[in-house]
């Protein structure tokens, strides 16, 4: 069994037939459509298509040269660790399972396999095992969004840039709900990212787990139909957001608020300096300074009890009668 159907079949082992799904009112209401019965029925479908597409025929050989990822992968960012590792495995015991492609002009496009595929260029293969199959640009994107969207290490970001690039192959939205197993407001949410301010929109792209989709949503419709002054706040809020320093899923309500306030209560982007405090690589916490004062925010449990004590003592040899 191939490892691309392991992977469907594991998500899927335990799912009923669809007909068999009680579908419960209040999970129209899910943030998240990974867990949904709709999202496990599409992925049993995707499933036994993979089955079928893997049955299409003997396999052959292709350059390695004239392949071309899935244009509607939403994935940014491959595991270097985990790919030299396939890679290493490959050299040794060569390619077990054919990467599934289909003809696009002169050469193909990967329907599925693309860590495979990375893995031959990475040590130099000049072909690579291929099974070459007929598929409409509508399925292709279905089977790209269905299992991408069903991995736990996606995320909202990186599925709302699939959605996007493959929208146009389906024929309306409810369609690709459909096809996603998830609600039409499920598929809205994801979208929002789309109406995002653009400063917002170009730190998604170096950092895409910044903002979930569920704030996402809450910022557009806090800013919709404001000017250019609601966006400075928001510029202002956002880089708090990036530093560390405010829960993503508190900006639209803090915009809202500094909106009601007349913007009073946020300084610009030039106000305010934000230093990171690392600790062993990771984010400990950062140092906020605007024209309100001097913030320092440590994360819980990044500080030992002797760490904190050297703190107070510094506060209170700062501030302490005499200094």
């Amino acid at each position: 069994m191939s490892s691309l159907r392991d992977r469907m079949m594991s998500k899927t082992a335990e799912v009923r037939a669809a007909k068999d799904i009680q579908l419960d009112p209040q999970q129209e209401k899910s943030s998240s459509p990974r867990t949904a019965p709709g999202m496990a029925a599409a992925l049993a479908s995707a499933q036994q298509r993979i089955v079928q597409l893997e049955k299409a025929g003997p396999a052959s050989e292709a350059l390695v040269s004239e392949i071309v990822p899935n244009p509607w992968q939403p994935r940014q960012v491959f595991n270097d660790a985990k790919l030299a590792q396939l890679a290493e495995s490959i050299r040794e015991a060569g390619l077990v399972q054919p990467i599934v492609v289909r003809r696009a002009g002169s050469g193909y496009q990967i329907v599925a396999g693309e860590r495979r595929w990375r893995a031959h260029k990475m040590i130099g293969k000049d072909s690579i095992k291929v099974l070459v199959v007929d598929l409409s640009d509508e399925e292709m994107a279905m089977l790209a969004l269905v299992e991408n969207v069903a991995r736990e290490d996606l995320c909202d970001y990186e599925i709302s840039r699939s959605i996007r690039r493959t929208e146009k192959e389906f024929p309306n939205r409810k369609r690709m709900a459909e096809a996603l197993g998830i609600s039409r407001s499920e598929l809205y949410r994801y979208l929002a990212f789309s109406e995002l301010p653009e400063f917002v929109v170009q730190d998604l792209d170096v950092q895409p787990r910044l903002l979930g989709a569920t704030a996402a949503e809450n910022v557009v419709s806090v800013l919709r139909g404001q000017g250019a002054d609601a966006l400075e706040i928001a510029k202002g809020l956002w880089v708090r957001v990036v530093a560390g320093d405010l829960d993503q899923l508190k900006l639209g309500k803090a915009i809202k608020q500094a909106l009601d306030d007349n913007g009073k209560t946020v300084q610009s982007v030039s106000d305010r300096s934000i230093d990171k405090i690392f600790s062993g690589g990771s984010q400990a916490g950062s140092i906020t300074k605007d024209s309100l004062g001097l913030t320092v925010k440590i994360k819980a449990g990044m500080l030992t009890s002797d760490k904190e004590k050297q703190i107070r003592e510094l506060v209170a040899q700062l501030f302490g009668d005499g200094a």
